[in-house]
C-alpha cells in the first residue's frame, strides 16, 4: 500500500475541492466543553469546505481565541481559545467570514454537573470486561442501519455483528451486581462506521470496536451518546464503576479526517506500506538500531487503521482533549488504553497527566503485551533507570497472566513440582514487583477477547479453574474477568478470535438457554458461579484482599502460600498444585500466623480450631480467615 501517495492525493483533491466549493463548516470538535475546568485552553477543530479560509472571531465573555491555526487542507481550521474561570455557559457564536460571506455556528459551554465521574478502580473493585456486541441485545430497533458502511447483522456469521446493545448491557446490571462485579469495561463503544474487512480470507464487521471513524459519537448499534450517558448512570445508581477503553495509536480508515486529512503529518507515513513488527524489545534495549524501534512505534498495526502521529501537536490535542471529553460527559471513572506500548509515550505521559489534572482520582491502565517484568516496567510507573519515564498509573499484568496459566496448566502434573514448575512461575512473576513503584496499580486478568478462554486454557479442568481464580481475586492488583468466564464459557482462537467472542447465552430474545439465571445454568455451571460469587463477595467485603499487603513463601514440594494482611486482619491462601492430598506444617509460617489460634475457611464456611497443620485436598486453592 502506498499510503503517502494515497495522502498527497486527498489533499490535491480537497484543495480542487476547496477552490470549487464555498465556504461551509460542517463539524466542531469538540461538541461542546464545560465552564469550570482545570484545563483553561481547548483547540477546537473547525472542518467543511473551504473552512480554513475564513477569518474567525469569537464574542463571548470570558472566551478567548488567541490564535486560528491554518494547516495543508483548507477544509480545516483549528482555533485556540481560552476559557476564563468566571466565563458563565451558554452558546458560543463562532463566526468566519470571508469576504461578502459570513458563516456562524453555534459551540456550548456547559456547565459541569455534580455526578460521579474519574472515580477510579483499585485493589477493591472486581472488573467484568464485556464485548458489547456479544453480551446482551436490549433495543432490536438498533441492530443493523442501511445508511453505515456495514448493515449487516447476523448471529449465526461468527465475524458479523450481533446485535448486542448498551440498554442489553443495563438489563444486566443486576447479574453483575449479584456476582460481585464492582466495575465495567467494555470494548471500545465509540462509532465504527467500518465496511467489512478481508482479515485472513474472511470478510469481518469492527463489531469489536477498535478502528474509530468518529471520537465524538458512540455507535448508533449500541445506542449512540445517550445510550451510553444513561447506561453509566444506571451503572452508578447501582454501585457499580464503568471504564472506557480508548484507542490512540490508529482509527478505522474511514474516520472522517482520514478521508479529508488535515495534513500529510496526521498519521505516519512511509514510502509503502510498513506494518509494525509487534516486537517490544526496540523500545527498551539500549543497543536498539532506529530502524526497528521506528518500525514498532510507526508501522500501522494493520493496513485498514491508519496510524495517527502523535507527535503532530494537532493530533495530540485532538487525542487529549476527547479522552476528557468523553469523561467529563459520559462520567466514566477509569481508563483502559489500547496499544499502549506502540503510542508515543511522551504523548501519553502528557495525555495520562491531562486527566488526572481534571480528575485526580482517576485509574489509568494500558495494554502493552509483553513477556518480562522490565519490558512491562517500562511502560508504568517505576523504579527503573530508563532513560524515558512513564507516568502511567497502571497497566494490564500480562506477566502474571502468562506464569499464572502456566503454573496452573501444570497443576496435577509432575511438573507441579519442579523447579520453575507449577506455583513456581506465580511466585517467581510477584517476587519481580520491586520494578514497579506500585504493583496494587496493575490490572490482573487469566484471559481477555484477544486470548483462547481461560477455561480452555487449563484442560477444562473444574479444580484447576478454582485455583486460578483464587488467585485472581486474592492476589494483589485489581483484578478483571472476561465475560462468561464465571459461567465456564470456554474456546481456543481456533481459527480465529471469533470463537472467543461468542455471544453470551441468554442475552436475546429467544435464546434456547439463559445463562444470566441459575435455572438456565447447569449444575456445574452452577458451582462455578457461586464459586466466583462467594469469593468476590468476601474480597469486597474484607480490606486485607484489597488494600493490605502481600507476603508470599517460596513454594516447596508443590505447595503455594501466601497472606494478604493489613493491622485488623489476615487472610492465608494455601493451594496444593500436586495430584495429592497434602499435609502442610504452618510453623514456617509464624512471622506471620503469630497470635492466630484458629481459622475460618472462606469458601466452605469451615471452621479450624487449630492451625499446627493444614491439610489440604489434591488441586485445591484453600482460603483461611485466621482469628485469635
Amino acid at each position: 500500500m502506498k499510503n503517502s501517495c494515497l495522502t498527497l492525493l486527498l489533499v490535491l483533491l480537497s484543495l480542487l475541492q476547496a477552490g470549487a466549493q464555498a465556504p461551509a463548516i460542517q463539524r466542531i470538535n469538540p461538541t461542546n466543553w464545560w465552564v469550570g475546568m482545570k484545563r483553561p485552553t481547548v483547540q477546537v477543530v473547525v472542518y467543511g469546505p473551504s473552512a480554513g479560509t475564513l477569518a474567525y472571531a469569537i464574542n463571548y465573555p470570558g472566551v478567548k481565541l488567541v490564535k486560528t491555526n491554518t494547516v495543508e487542507n483548507p477544509n480545516y481550521a483549528f482555533l485556540d481559545l481560552t476559557i476564563a474561570t468566571t466565563t458563565r455557559p451558554g452558546k458560543v457564536q463562532i463566526v468566519g467570514k470571508k469576504g461578502s460571506q459570513t458563516l456562524t455556528q453555534a459551540w456550548e459551554l456547559k456547565a459541569r454537573d455534580n455526578a460521579p465521574k474519574g472515580q477510579g478502580v483499585t485493589q477493591a473493585d472486581l472488573i467484568y470486561l464485556a464485548m458489547p456486541d456479544r453480551f446482551a441485545n436490549g433495543d432490536l430497533a438498533n441492530d443493523k442501519f442501511a445508511d453505515l458502511r456495514d448493515p449487516s447483522s447476523d448471529r449465526a456469521n461468527p465475524f458479523l455483528r450481533h446485535g448486542g446493545d448498551l440498554a442489553g448491557a443495563a438489563q444486566r446490571l443486576g447479574y453483575l451486581k449479584d456476582l460481585g462485579i464492582t466495575a465495567v469495561w467494555f470494548t471500545p463503544v465509540i462509532e465504527n462506521n467500518q465496511p467489512l474487512t478481508n482479515e485472513g480470507g474472511t470478510m469481518r464487521s469492527s463489531y469489536h470496536g477498535y478502528g474509530f471513524t468518529d471520537h465524538y459519537n458512540v455507535d448508533r448499534r449500541l445506542g449512540g451518546n445517550a445510550a451510553y450517558k444513561t447506561f453509566v448512570q444506571q451503572a452508578h445508581a447501582a454501585g457499580l464503576k464503568v471504564v472506557q477503553d480508548a484507542v490512540y495509536n490508529h482509527v478505522g480508515n474511514t474516520h472522517w479526517f482520514i478521508q479529508d486529512l488535515p495534513m500529510k503529518s496526521w498519521v505516519h507515513q512511509w514510502p509503502a506500506y510498513t506494518n509494525t513488527s509487534y516486537r517490544q524489545q526496540p523500545i527498551t534495549d539500549p543497543h536498539a538500531a532506529q530502524i526497528d524501534r521506528q518500525v514498532t512505534l510507526d508501522g500501522w498495526f494493520v493496513p485498514f487503521l491508519p496510524d495517527l502521529n502523535q507527535q503532530n501537536p494537532y493530533v495530540a490535542n485532538f487525542l487529549i482533549q476527547h479522552a476528557i471529553w468523553s469523561v467529563e460527559n459520559f462520567g466514566v471513572d477509569a481508563w483502559r488504553i489500547d496499544t499502549y506500548m506502540y503510542n508515543d509515550q511522551p504523548f501519553m505521559n502528557r495525555c495520562n497527566a491531562a486527566l488526572l489534572t481534571e480528575y485526580p482520582r482517576i485509574h489509568i491502565f494500558g495494554e502493552s503485551s509483553v513477556s518480562n517484568v522490565v519490558d512491562q516496567a517500562y511502560y508504568v510507573q517505576n523504579n527503573i533507570n530508563f532513560p524515558f519515564k512513564s507516568n502511567q498509573p497502571g497497566g494490564l499484568d500480562f506477566v502474571l497472566e502468562g506464569a499464572m496459566l502456566a503454573g496452573l496448566k501444570e497443576v496435577g502434573t509432575p511438573a507441579a513440582t519442579g523447579w520453575d514448575g507449577g506455583a513456581q512461575r506465580p511466585y517467581q512473576a510477584l517476587a519481580q514487583d520491586a520494578v514497579y513503584q506500585d504493583p496494587g496499580k496493575l490490572v490482573n486478568f487469566l484471559d481477555n477477547h484477544d486470548h483462547n478462554r481461560f477455561l480452555s486454557e487449563i484442560g477444562d479442568d473444574l479444580d484447576r479453574y478454582k485455583m486460578g481464580l483464587t488467585w485472581l481475586l486474592t492476589t494483589r492488583g485489581i483484578p478483571s474477568m472476561y465475560y462468561g468466564t464465571e459461567i465456564l464459557m470456554k474456546n481456543f482462537k481456533d481459527p480465529t478470535d471469533a470463537e472467543v467472542r461468542k455471544d453470551f447465552p441468554g442475552g436475546w430474545p429467544g435464546d434456547k438457554e439463559d445463562k444470566f439465571t441459575a435455572t438456565g445454568r447447569t449444575a456445574r455451571e452452577n458451582e462455578a458461579f457461586d464459586f466466583v460469587k462467594k469469593l468476590a463477595t468476601y474480597r469486597r467485603t474484607h480490606p486485607a484482599l484489597h488494600s493490605g499487603k502481600l507476603m508470599q513463601y517460596l513454594p516447596e514440594n508443590g505447595l503455594y502460600v501466601y497472606f494478604r494482611y493489613d493491622a485488623t486482619s489476615t487472610v492465608l491462601v494455601a493451594s496444593n498444585t500436586t495430584d495429592k492430598p497434602a499435609s502442610l506444617p504452618t510453623a514456617r509460617f509464624s512471622e506471620r500466623m503469630a497470635g492466630f489460634s484458629q481459622a475460618r475457611n472462606v469458601l466452605t464456611g469451615e471452621s479450624l480450631s487449630s492451625l499446627a497443620t493444614l491439610q489440604l485436598p489434591a488441586k485445591t486453592a484453600m482460603v483461611l480467615e485466621l482469628l485469635k
